[in-house]
């Protein structure tokens, strides 16, 4: 199978190659962008309320299902953490041994009896912590990175305030899908897992009498997550780390200027290798990537603030009086707002449910158990390290109005800039950072893709590998072509499959209390 993906990609790299020389895939961007602009001009459709501020209406239902969540479950985003951290440091799993199946949950509805799975040998396939480390592969990465320079440059230091509000808010909407996506998980009899919105929207409507609804909500979010697997999960991280590398290694005098196809070639193969494998192998390589990359970005910003110290004080009151009262930047105070939850919601999807695809894959009996983990992903993702980036932009200097406009790739080599100022070798460290964030975000991102793909085609090993082999020539085209419009509709795509999610978690909400009072009781009960 090795031998045959290489074969392919070998064979689509000249192609490639003249497509560049003679300008073909700027004509298919054009062709294919004036027949997916509706789709996405619809989705990042954008609400005007006058005096410059105009809203994407995919918002609303992010921040306002966010919002209930919270209030329906008791700020569970702020009393859960340390439950949440005790999980993930291994403190109850012996509760998923006990003898007692009673308080675990009930059957899923015409699927396995999730409450049992501990006892049939089918524990899911990795840990708390690995299903952790896997879902925020996928989630941290460039938007923390360029988004946040964004989102600072266009709303100022005040929209690090509502980035990190929205941050908290999060991690209520992720809470409810990653239980929903472990509760109605599937498990075939060699214990792979196939789990996510597909199939708590199936199997959740249809016991509240919604068979219908819910079969076209999970056919619709299973095509969604397809398309944004190959772009907004694919083409888009391996273009933008691409675009970094040649720049670092200098720009158009660089040994890799037009080359695309090269690195993309590279990089599929190393992605080949581990999505061949399986969420164990994924799991595996995110559980090491992850914390280090995590590690590193964190340290190198804490480094870059407390060189700054003096400074510090000061950027936190920019933060504040920024959120508030900014100087007639992006439309005043909601303009800020904007800005900070747009983008929060583009990186850490929580109410997106692609997360909890991953998280189904969880060895556990007790559904809430994981959800309490999922919580973590956003307080990681956009409190701890997008306020990083923010911080160290704002204490350098680096958030001026003159920025607003800038691209993805421009945003990371402001930021590249602004560690530069203080660590003048970090650019090289950021280089490998961002490649290995794209290189974990598009493995997490194949399993998302394939589980849609499964849902849809069947989970046959011959669909399994079509898709697979097809995500890696995505890779070789993503950092090959200039594809602006595919892109686009594939990060479209990504923000559709809030929609359908959105309805299920919400009608759905009642069932993850219930397991959320089951788990709660049984850890009172080993206490």
């Amino acid at each position: 199978m090795n031998k045959k993906l290489l074969a392919l990609l070998l064979f689509v790299a000249p192609l490639l190659t003249f497509a560049q020389e003679k300008g073909i895939d700027k004509q298919i961007d054009e062709v294919f962008g004036n027949a997916t602009g509706w789709f996405v001009d619809l989705i990042f459709y954008q609400i005007d309320f006058g005096g410059g501020i105009k809203i994407y209406w995919v918002l609303f239902p992010l921040i306002l299902g966010a919002l209930y969540f919270t209030i329906y479950f008791r700020f569970i985003n702020f009393r859960g953490v340390m439950t949440s951290v005790n999980i993930v440091r291994g403190k109850y799993d012996d509760l998923d041994h006990h003898e007692s199946m009673n308080a675990a949950g009930d059957s899923t509805p015409g699927g396995d009896a999730i409450e049992t799975i501990a006892i049939e040998g089918h524990e899911g396939e990795v840990s708390h912590f690995q299903a952790l480390t896997a879902a925020l592969s996928a989630t941290v990465g460039l938007g923390n990175i360029a988004g946040v320079a964004i989102a600072v440059s266009i709303g100022g230091a005040g929209a690090t305030f509502w980035m990190i509000i929205a941050g908290f808010l999060g991690m209520a909407s992720k809470f409810v899908e990653c239980t929903l996506g472990v509760k109605y998980r599937d498990i075939d009899e060699d214990g792979t897992v196939y789990g996510g919105p597909m199939y708590y929207l199936t199997k959740g409507l249809k016991s509240k009498g919604l068979e219908k609804l819910g079969k076209a909500l999970a056919v619709l979010f299973a095509v969604f997550v397809i398309g944004g697997s190959f772009g907004g999960g694919n083409m888009f991280q391996v273009n933008q780390a691409f675009q970094l590398v040649e720049n670092i290694t200098g720009g158009e005098a660089s040994f890799l200027h037009g080359k695309g196809w090269l690195f993309g070639i590279v990089m599929a193969i190393l992605v080949g290798i581990v999505i061949i494998g399986g969420i164990k192998k994924i799991a595996k390589v995110t559980d090491k990537i992850v914390p280090f990359m995590v590690v590193i970005y964190v340290a190198a910003s804490l480094f870059v603030i407390f060189v700054n110290y003096e400074l510090i004080g000061w950027a936190f009151s920019e933060i504040f009086n920024g959120a508030f009262s900014p100087e007639g930047m992006a439309g005043g105070a909601i303009g800020v707002l904007v800005q900070g939850f747009r983008r929060a919601a583009f990186s850490n999807e929580a109410g997106v449910g692609s997360a909890s695809i991953a998280h189904s894959a969880v060895k556990t009996k007790y559904p809430a158990s994981e959800g309490m983990v999922a919580l973590l992903e956003p307080f990681i993702d956009t409190v701890v390290v997008c306020t990083m980036t923010a911080l160290v932009l704002i204490i350098t200097g680096n958030v001026v109005a003159s920025n607003a406009g800038l691209n993805d790739a421009q945003a990371i080599l402001l930021t590249s800039g602004a560690f530069e100022s203080a660590i003048s070798w970090f650019p090289y460290v950021l280089t490998i950072a961002v490649v290995l964030f794209a290189f974990s975000t598009m493995i997490s991102w194949s399993y998302y893709g394939f589980q849609g793909w499964a849902y849809l085609f069947g989970r046959s090993k011959k669909m399994e590998y079509a898709y697979k082999i097809l995500f890696c020539v995505f890779v070789v085209i993503g950092s090959a072509a200039s594809l602006g419009s595919v892109i686009g509709f594939s990060d479209a795509m990504i923000f559709a499959m809030m929609v359908p999610n959105m309805i299920g978690i919400v009608l759905l909400a009642p069932k993850v209390k219930s397991e959320l009072n089951k788990y709660m009781s049984v850890i009172k009960g080993e206490k």
